[in-house]
């Protein structure tokens, strides 16, 4: 399967784990991409995206010195200095409380994966792709954790058991025609339920927003509102 990578994809790495941080390196390497710079705190991974201006920048949610949200502070930070940096985040498992820290700093180029993932090549540099190319790559599991959070929005109440397939599918960043062979459904039967899907969620076609990348960011951001 031809992956959606740039060749001259230009690429700074943040992770403190050294055999990670290299293995990564070396795997991205291999592909073809360029590695500017790789970074072991939060503080020189935003140096290096200063002095680089990469086109993505992949960071650890936990990194030095408290190992708790250096990582996801660093890439909206890097996101307020650099708007059209793209982001991919790795975590060791969910973190419930990242959507909504990254989505202040706008639509688009956004990924979140587990570090599972890596370990999936091909899985790896499709979701790669997907987030260089401005749009959203969120993994499964963050998906199915993140559904479960989203009942007190009227609006996701108002969406379907097979809208929510076809937007949690959309989340993992898959495209119509993908969608509708994982549903085994035609693809007109995926952009009806899309249709059908941003009029429930109030998207205008005359807002000035990629409708797509809005829908799947805002059930994100309300499955981030605290459950009672």
């Amino acid at each position: 399967m031809e992956r959606d990578v740039r060749p001259a994809l230009r690429i700074v790495i943040a992770e403190d784990d050294p055999l990670l941080r290299e293995g990564l390196a070396l795997l991205l390497r291999a592909e073809g991409l360029d590695v500017v710079a790789t970074a072991d705190t939060a503080e020189s991974v935003l140096a290096a995206i200063d002095e680089h201006a990469p086109d993505v920048a992949i960071l650890d949610v936990r990194m030095p010195p408290t190992h708790t949200d250096e990582g996801v502070r660093a890439a909206v930070e890097a996101r307020r200095r650099h708007p059209g940096l793209a982001v991919l985040v790795l975590s060791a498992y969910v973190e419930q409380s990242f959507a909504t820290d990254l989505l202040t700093g706008g639509v688009g180029g956004l990924g979140y994966l587990l570090k599972e993932r890596v370990g999936r090549v091909e899985e790896f540099m499709d979701a790669l792709g997907r987030v260089a190319g401005g749009g959203t790559a969120i993994d499964p599991e963050v998906v199915a954790q993140l559904f479960t959070r989203t009942r007190q929005d009227t609006r996701m109440e108002r969406l379907s058991p097979r809208e929510r397939e076809v937007l949690a599918l959309m989340a993992e960043g898959l495209g119509n025609s993908a969608i509708a062979g994982r549903l085994v459904v035609t693809d007109g039967a995926v952009h009806k339920h899309i249709r059908s899907i941003f009029a429930k969620l109030d998207l205008s076609p005359a807002d000035q927003v990629d409708r797509r990348v809005a829908a799947v960011l805002h059930y994100l951001e309300k499955a981030r509102a605290p459950r009672h």
